[in-house]
């Protein structure tokens, strides 16, 4: 059947002389390139990407077009760097597709789960409903819920932890006296990740005085990625959200929910809408931003 098809496209172009095995090479490549897009695209090292490819561009001008020899020796200087340069600048990336390869989970590697909606589905659902114990027990609550830009280095500085997100086991690590009340719950993909991990606090000065440092450190880690993070104050028992170094405070627990779904399991679909353009864009693609509140 194989060797049919082979005179078949032998037959119908001639000139190109395909084989099977070209197609499915080519197959195979293409796949590659575009999950591997598809996944420079989820993280802020896209950016990083798009401006190799300008690197790229100019180097061809330069030496092809316009034949710069100064320019060109430069560029070609910084390209005999670059397979280092770039090792780091992706490091966290490469790092992640190696663990899910020595875990075992391959089938992960190019795929984007359809399990991990759910999962984000169940997690919102648990949230709500801790956060409406917490709130009601006056109990201080911290979690990080994880978006396009990878929060490894502050799952570092906590203890790394690979669960599902339930209503008992946050108030568990919330309790007063547990050994991991005291940092943030980070999420990824709808699972905890990690648990008593230090945020970096915001540097706005014109925040409202009444503001502990749970509230600040949840604001500073807003303002330094694009993650959701939701906060239950230990002092009123009010819940609050930070999105875009912006907070909104005094939150029902029917609110807090929405703001979830609508921050969390858009970017889900969006993400679906996406998937068809071509793989150049992919590189341009760009979060929605809400309008927040001002604190």
């Amino acid at each position: 059947m194989i060797h049919d098809f082979q005179l078949f496209l032998q037959s119908t172009f001639p000139l190109l002389q395909i084989q099977l095995t070209d197609i499915l090479d080519i197959a195979i490549l293409s796949f590659v390139i575009y999950k591997l897009l598809w996944m420079l695209r989820k993280t802020s090292s896209g950016r990083l990407m798009w401006g190799v490819l300008i690197l790229m561009m100019a180097m061809f001008f330069s030496s092809e077009v316009l034949s710069l020899t100064a320019t060109s020796w430069l560029l070609d200087k910084v390209v005999q760097w670059g397979l280092l340069v770039l090792v780091v600048l992706f490091q966290p990336e490469i790092r992640r597709f190696l663990e899910r390869m020595g875990s075992g989970r391959l089938g992960f590697v190019f795929t984007s789960s359809k399990e991990a909606g759910e999962e984000m589905e169940t997690a919102i659902l648990q949230t709500t409903e801790a956060y409406a114990d917490l709130s009601r027990d006056k109990v201080g609550a911290l979690m990080v819920f994880e978006r396009q830009n990878l929060l490894d280095d502050v799952i570092k500085t906590g203890t790394a932890l690979d669960c599902r997100v339930s209503s008992e086991l946050l108030k568990n690590i919330f309790w007063n006296k547990a050994p991991l009340h005291d940092g943030a719950v980070i999420v990824r993909d709808g699972r905890i990740v990690g648990a008593g991990c230090m945020l970096p606090l915001s540097g706005n000065v014109n925040l409202s005085r009444d503001l502990g440092m749970r509230h600040r450190a949840g604001i500073g880690m807003s303002e330094h990625s694009d993650a959701v993070v939701v906060i239950v104050s230990e002092e009123t028992g009010s819940i609050s959200a930070a999105v875009g170094g912006m907070l909104k405070r005094h939150l029902a627990p029917e609110t807090l929910e929405r703001l979830l779904r609508n921050e969390l399991l858009n970017d889900k679909q969006e993400e679906k809408k996406s998937a068809s353009i071509p793989l150049v864009g992919l590189l341009l693609g760009q979060g929605k931003r809400e309008e927040d509140e001002e604190v």
